[in-house]
């Protein structure tokens, strides 16, 4: 299925959308830091150093508006557009759910400007919207290709094999471990804080735009579970999804890094406490499996081809000219495709007569080349 041009054109409209209200928050932070390392510390989670004015962004929001960016693009120009939408929209949603009770909350009451809390109110609404509208329109503006061969128009693309099997292994391990640290926090967080860390609250320290910091880690984990799985059965829509959910690993990874070298930590690393040490690890690993998985899920996949897939190699041709559904070997046997002097009879042409409906000459469509002798190049 490729996506309609109605459809591209909205897609990146709302791309388009959605990228202006993160860039216009994240110039209102910098404008009320006025120092844009200061900015960065803060995103990057530093403990020492935050701005006097509190941001109203945190270090997913640079993130969503590089995937914003890249969302529009891929939905003028690539093959997978249809999943870029949906994957866009649906991350969307996941991180801006929050902030219809968060925002309007009491405890976030002295924090920010009456005013500046209702325009956040009104961007969420607009950012929701904009979400399900990009799941729809990657939904429902879709079509099929009038032409698998003959089509200007790219067909979609899956991860080769190589690459599925990466993704799975670097993602699937990512979100079992994100996973495992929130069932963690249910026996080290207070009781107080325990809510909090999913839902906001009094007790935690929230931008405006900000999504707890619990909800946004059982997301990302179960993101990752996900594409894994879908990964490994080289589904369309795990390049989009994976490349988004792989730059998030690779940013929360890269600050967690950033943090124990500003802190000391990897020093006294053989001397600290074991929850510590894998605290330590985890980030190194979340960086190094977003790496992974988005090096190999930003390689162009291979096309897939009216179901001919798992039986001719996963490219949808033949392996070797061998003999296969309307493309056999030059004057081989195939079905519709008599010997050379066959007996006339019911289905079978005499050689040299006119070929009935339905069974093309020289043992492929009238018009279009025969597909190649051997797959082509990718993963």
């Amino acid at each position: 299925m490729i996506l309609t041009r109605g459809a591209r054109i909205t897609g990146a409209v709302l791309c388009a959308v959605l990228a202006a209200v993160v860039a216009g928050w994240i110039v209102r932070d910098l404008r009320a830091v006025g120092d844009v390392p200061v900015l960065l510390r803060y995103w990057a989670g530093y403990t020492d150093g935050w701005p006097k004015a509190l941001p109203a962004t945190l270090q997913a929001d640079p993130v969503l508006l590089v995937v914003y960016v890249l969302a529009l693009i891929a939905a003028l120009r690539s093959s997978v557009a249809a999943s870029t939408l949906v994957a866009t929209g649906l991350v969307t949603l996941a991180l801006r759910l929050p902030g219809v009770w968060t925002i309007g909350s009491s405890w976030m009451d002295g924090r920010f400007e009456d005013e500046l809390r209702t325009r956040a109110l009104i961007g969420t609404f607009v950012a929701l919207a904009a979400g399900l509208a990009l799941v729809v329109t990657g939904a429902a503006g879709r079509r099929q290709p009038v032409d698998s061969y003959g089509s200007d128009e790219p067909l979609p693309t899956r991860p080769g094999r190589g690459a599925g099997v990466t993704a799975f292994l670097a993602l699937g391990t990512s979100g079992a471990v994100l996973i495992a640290w929130e069932i963690r926090q249910l026996f080290t967080l207070p009781d107080a804080l325990y809510p909090a860390w999913f839902i906001g609250g009094k007790t935690l320290t929230l931008g405006l735009t900000a999504t707890p910091p619990g909800w946004s880690s059982l997301a990302l984990g179960t993101a990752c579970l996900v594409v894994a799985w879908t990964a490994l059965f080289r589904a369309v829509h795990a390049r989009p999804l994976g490349m988004i959910v792989a730059g998030f690993l690779l940013v929360s990874g890269g600050c967690g890094i950033a943090r124990v070298v500003h802190n000391g930590w990897l020093e006294h690393f053989g001397g600290a406490p074991l929850e510590q040490q894998l605290s330590m690890g985890t980030s190194f690993l979340l960086a190094f499996a977003g790496a992974a998985a988005l090096l190999v899920l930003a390689r162009r996949g291979f096309e897939r081809t009216g179901g001919q897939n798992e039986g001719y190699g996963g490219h949808g041709y033949p392996q070797g000219g061998a003999p296969g559904y309307e493309y056999p070997q030059g004057g081989a046997p195939g079905y519709g495709h008599p010997q050379s002097g066959a007996a006339p009879g019911y289905g079978y042409p005499q050689t040299g007569s006119t070929p009935p409906y339905g069974y093309p000459q020289s043992g492929g469509r009238p018009g279009n080349p025969p597909p190649p002798a051997s797959p082509p190049p990718g993963w």
